[in-house]
């Protein structure tokens, strides 16, 4: 099988600024990743090219098997599904009065424009059960905008479960939510990382959202992947001060990595 994404040695700069550099990235099917990094380190740089919104200055990209360069751009995306704050902030301004089960079939055909659509018996059976996946079945009537932050998160998680992407990017989900809200979303990330046809890429600065189910990390510093791999040899005390600039002393608990910033003494 080829890989859900190749990355090699990408670089990317704009307004002479280097912004990625020599950036090789490999993403086999059946893994997923994390990729961890500082504010400005690159990871959204590195998502758009992925997604083919950017173009490297020089290096290679191709995603499951089809290069860049020679494939429909636009046909590719349809695999690709990409959740973030962002994403559930455009729905509350132009669909915040569909219903919750509405706007979870949307992903069906991955179009963020169908939220209007009507919805067939089985549709939403479909609809209910990827809603029950994260626990907000019992809200399916209900108007989206009504919904709290990290309700809204969880509802285009079970947008995804429709869909028939093989890789999807999670940008940050967590952003902004309280713990127990956090904890609800991160138990259906979990449910997706599970899934044999998906490959998932988690983003994030914060390693204890990493659940159970990611098996890479990739950490960027500087535009630069400073260490990948297994995700227990890439979440360690050392990488992680280096690139967070601070002494980071990382402790695991049921194969969930949980980090805290020690004294500066002598750092």
């Amino acid at each position: 099988m080829p890989a859900i994404a190749e990355l090699q040695h990408v670089n990317f700069s704009r307004n002479s600024e280097s912004i990625l550099k020599d950036v090789s990235w490999i993403i086999e099917e059946g893994e997923n990743w994390a990729l961890i990094g500082a504010n400005g380190s690159g990871k959204s740089t590195l998502l758009n090219m992925i997604t083919g919104y950017l173009w490297p200055s020089s290096g290679s990209v191709a995603v499951m098997g089809q290069r860049f360069g020679q494939v429909d751009l636009r046909e590719l995306r349809k695999a690709i599904g990409w959740v973030s704050i962002a994403l559930g902030d455009w729905f509350y301004s132009h669909h915040g009065e569909n219903t919750v089960l509405q706007v979870a079939v949307s992903g069906e055909d991955a179009s963020i424009g169908a939220a209007f659509r009507n919805i067939s018996p089985e549709l939403r059976d479909r609809g209910l059960e990827a809603l029950q996946s994260v626990r907000l079945e019992d809200k399916f009537d209900r108007p989206f905008r009504v919904l709290s932050q990290g309700e809204r998160q969880r509802v285009l998680l079970a947008r995804s479960r429709m869909a028939a992407f093989r890789l999807l990017i999670l940008d940050e989900p967590c952003t902004g939510l309280d713990i127990p809200s956090r904890e609800l979303l991160l138990e259906g990330v979990e449910q997706l990382t599970l899934r044999s046809d998906l490959s998932v890429i988690y983003v994030t600065h914060h390693v204890e959202e990493l659940r159970s189910g990611f098996t890479h990390a990739l950490l960027l510093d500087h535009g630069q992947a400073v260490q990948q791999g297994p995700l227990s040899t890439v979440i360690t005390n050392a990488s992680l001060s280096t690139a967070f600039g601070v002494p980071i002393e990382v402790q695991w608990d049921h194969g969930r990595p949980w980090a805290k910033v020690i004294s500066r003494a002598g750092y």
